[in-house]
């Protein structure tokens, strides 16, 4: 694991016996201080730990005076401390001075790691608390995972240096944003940062799972378990052992799938349907959604103690119309991926470039790489121009009125809001009110179109 840490205790075979079982729960950036004066010194000098073990009792400097140097110069080193003698009283006193926790010798492993994995979540907290003040970020330090991700908007980057932290932990997440954001793509970014990036990433659309096939799904099945069961099969859970489920567009599964959900959240265990036999499995659970889940609780549809356990973490990607910079690295990627390289440099007219950059994108990247797709395979490898974009692109801004501000003129003028609103509704009336065909014409995914509906009224 990437967590630096320092251990200083004055007993050698103690601490080299603390170094062996940090190193056996896979903490490898570890350094073991034998003399608190030392430590107290690196500190000092701007030493960078994430965590501190700090034995109580030791010559030169005791552990609770070294606690208080660390954090008077090095407040983001969290600490935990160690002592051979049980005292609440001094328990009390180091949590009190900034300890997090307080360890009684000997210290089994399981203690150990549950103590580190605890100590560690406060400080992925506070990290993300500390950088929401700052005007700079720092670099995300895993960055073929995020790599994928193309952007230069603060907000997003906001975004993946939380989702960084999070990747660390086995805390669920919970992205949101509208349909074509990229939640899938955070998703991937989230496992490949993990500690579980060498084992599966499996994708479950849950909007797609029936009352039927969930149990069969997700828990797998033996032969004969049920009519046409003609051989043994693997459930989602199984099949991800280790690794990562995403479960995309949570809030779209039926409220009778949503508590058979909750029993595998809670602990891991599940019986495949045919047998008796209870499994567990070790998952990292990552849902998204581009629903309102604490509007849906309100309205019942939606479970409040699933939408609590999945809810962990929480990152939210803003739609495409609030991060606009984004727009000219999204539109040279795409056009590197769709263009003939071989034959042509890929390139786009400025007057294209204005359209696309005007545009407020409904359907979001999805729609914007749809665009890009369509206008490439127009232009026939010449360089992308405004005709080679859809007719809804092309169509002229309205001019500033150049009229006196008591001219009437203006009446005709309306919020972009209301024009969105008029229009949906206007396409949704003349499909006869099919959600399906209006999403498609309107190119907007059908949860967004149905939660504009509802926004209208008309849901």
């Amino acid at each position: 694991m990437s967590s630096k840490i320092i251990v200083i205790d004055d007993d050698r075979d103690y601490l080299e016996l603390l170094g062996k079982k940090l190193a056996e729960l896979g903490y490898t950036d570890v350094l073991l201080e034998e003399r608190s004066q030392c430590a107290a010194e690196r500190f000092q000098n701007g030493g960078d730990f994430d965590l501190a073990l700090i034995d109580m009792t030791m010559p030169e400097m005791g552990g609770m005076e070294l606690l208080e140097l660390v954090q008077n110069t090095c407040p983001s080193t969290e600490c935990i401390m160690i002592t051979a003698i049980n005292e609440a009283r001094v328990a009390v006193e180091c949590l009190r001075k900034g300890a997090y926790d307080y360890l009684v010798k000997p210290i089994a492993k399981d203690a150990l790691s549950l103590s580190i994995h605890r100590t560690m979540e406060r400080k992925r907290m506070r990290d993300i608390l500390d950088w929401e003040k700052r005007d700079r970020l720092p670099e995300i330090t895993q960055k073929p995972a995020f790599a994928p991700i193309i952007t230069r908007s603060k907000a997003v980057l906001r975004v993946l240096m939380e989702a960084e932290l999070h990747a660390a932990s086995n805390v669920p997440v919970l992205i949101t944003g509208e349909s074509g954001t990229g939640k899938e793509l955070l998703a991937r970014a989230i496992h490949c940062a993990s500690p579980r990036a060498k084992y599966p990433f499996t994708p479950v659309n849950m909007a797609s799972l029936t009352p039927n096939l969930f149990e069969a799904e997700f828990f797998g099945h033996t032969k004969g378990a049920f009519t046409g069961a003609h051989n043994n099969r693997i459930g989602y859970l199984e099949h991800t052992d280790k690794g990562t489920l995403f479960l995309d567009e949570i809030g779209d599964l039926p409220l009778e799938l949503q508590g058979k959900l909750m029993r595998v959240l809670q602990n891991g265990e599940f019986i495949k349907l045919g047998t008796s036999q209870q499994q567990r499995v070790d998952l990292r659970f990552i849902a998204a959604t581009n629903e309102n889940l604490e509007r849906m609780i309100a309205r019942r549809a939606f479970r409040k103690d699933l939408y609590y356990r999945i809810r962990g973490g929480w990152l939210h990607l803003p739609p495409l119309r609030d991060r606009k910079e984004d727009i000219p690295l999204l539109v040279n990627q795409f056009l590197t991926k769709y263009y003939d390289t071989s034959k042509n440099r890929p390139w786009a007219e400025e007057s294209a470039l204005a359209l696309l950059q005007a545009y407020d994108y409904p359907g979001n990247i999805r729609e914007l790489k749809s665009i890009i797709q369509s206008a490439v395979n127009l232009s026939q490898g010449q360089p992308l121009s405004a005709a080679h974009l859809p007719e809804h692109l092309r169509v002229t801004p309205p001019k500033t009125c150049a009229c006196p501000p008591n001219s009437d003129r203006g009446a005709d003028l309306m919020p972009l809001a209301q024009v969105e609103k008029e229009h949906i509704i206007k396409v949704f009336q003349k499909l006869s009110g099919n959600k399906s065909q209006t999403a498609r014409t309107l190119g907007i995914g059908l949860n967004t179109l149905r939660r504009k509906l509802e926004t209208y009224g008309l849901n």
